[in-house]
């Protein structure tokens, strides 16, 4: 029971930063009018990601402030949900598995 919530979380994580990577590829082709808003099926992709990355990316983007009109806040996120992936779910669910199995 314990490998099967690792699993479910540790692959969360996962989605999330890869709806912050396609977020953020997704602005900047918008920003450089390759993909337009106008499409019905591009403005459904746009409201989901920023629905599920903003909500992350909100606090720290009162923190960090923008370089020169680059906002490098969802590479900070994407390096805590990495180190939080990597470091603290084994440390976290690794009493559990040992004893769940």
């Amino acid at each position: 029971m314990g490998k099967f919530i690792y699993f479910i979380v540790d692959n969360l994580f996962g989605l999330l930063s890869l709806a912050i990577v396609v977020s953020a590829v997704l602005s900047w082709l918008v920003a450089f009018d390759v993909i337009n808003l106008r499409n019905p099926m591009v403005a459904n992709i746009w409201r989901f990601l920023d629905a599920v990355t903003q909500p992350i990316l909100r606090p720290f983007r009162r923190i960090i402030p923008s370089l020169g009109g680059v906002d490098i806040s969802p590479i900070i996120v994407l390096l805590i949900i990495e180190g939080a992936r990597r470091y603290l779910l084994p440390l976290i669910f690794g009493p559990i598995i040992s004893v769940l199995g």
